[in-house]
């Protein structure tokens, strides 16, 4: 996170990662100039509040992230007991960030293409070096 110069405006910019506040939390670090980073909560049909969030909120505020290795997505998580029987849990990569998207902007009612615009020009304005490495 760094601050911005202006005098006018956010006062930064940066990304609260793996975001799970409530909607006023949520406001408050976009009127501080943050992205809110959504990942593989977002997948779970009992994330009720996060959902509503990834839904609520102006698209301009969301970052897609994986989160890997730490919270998977519905899809690769093993429960403890199956963990306890001997299955294993399946490695969260980068790789799901595509998934993920798919169900955040079938939850946003967009397709997945303009969400990836969306999340482009929001994480190149959260981290500003970005942008050199995707050009």
């Amino acid at each position: 996170m760094r601050a911005l110069a202006p005098a006018t405006g956010p006062r930064w910019s940066g990304i609260a990662h793996a975001f799970a506040g409530s909607r006023q939390q949520a406001d408050h670090f976009v009127d501080l100039g943050f992205k809110l980073g959504f990942g593989g909560a977002v997948t779970y049909e009992r994330a009720l509040q996060l959902r509503r969030l990834a839904v609520e909120l102006p698209v301009s505020a969301l970052v897609l992230e994986t989160d890997a290795p730490d919270i998977p997505p519905h899809w690769l998580y093993t429960t403890a007991e199956r963990r306890a029987a001997g299955e294993t849990q399946r490695a969260n990569e980068p790789g799901e960030l595509p998934a993920i998207a798919q169900v955040v902007a079938a939850l946003r009612g967009i397709t997945p293409a303009e969400l990836a615009v969306a999340n482009r020009a929001n994480a190149c304005a959260a981290l500003p070096k970005l942008h050199a490495l995707l050009v």
